[in-house]
């Protein structure tokens, strides 16, 4: 059985761009995740970024590419309008980014740094002579929990939306 080609009703502009943008729109969603705790950034906009680079993908190449070729799923056909099946796993997404968000913000009262306050900051360093040094802000869990929240709800939409 021969696979379908994915993105033939696009120019190969189109797909030639989003091959070569959406690498670069995920490393630097990844790059505002890390900073956002010290600069501006974080789990928010790096979640919306990461969204927007999904969307490109579904716009320009379908829903069954992300299934079948990213994710190596079967892609089932479906009769009238149904639920993609990745809108289930986003939603699992969507859930633990909560479950970390505020599993981040009740660790932090165990710590006396933080004052005993819900989603206090600390923060640790790790010092490897002469390696490296790792900073680590407890912030961190609460961004990769909120950019976990974003990318779940936002794809979840398009995933459905786009599957109609």
């Amino acid at each position: 059985m021969s696979k379908q080609p994915y993105g033939d009703d696009t120019t190969v502009i189109a797909r030639t761009v989003t091959r070569i943008v959406s690498p670069i729109i995920f490393v630097t969603a990844i790059a505002l995740l890390l900073q956002g705790h010290n600069l501006p950034g974080g789990g928010f906009i790096a979640g919306v970024l990461t969204a927007a680079g999904f969307a490109l993908i579904y716009v320009i190449f379908g829903l069954d590419y992300v299934q079948d070729t990213l994710l190596e799923r079967d892609v089932e056909p479906t009769v009238g309008i149904a639920r993609p099946a990745l809108a289930a796993d986003y939603r699992v997404v969507f859930a633990l980014g909560l479950l970390i968000a505020v599993g981040a913000g009740a660790v932090s009262m165990a710590f006396p740094d933080t004052g005993y306050a819900f989603l206090g900051q600390t923060d640790w360093l790790y010092d490897v002579q002469p390696l490296f040094e790792f900073h680590f802000a407890s912030a961190f869990a609460f961004d990769l929990g909120v950019y976990l929240v974003v990318v779940g709800g936002l794809l979840a939409i398009v995933s459905v939306v786009g599957g109609e």
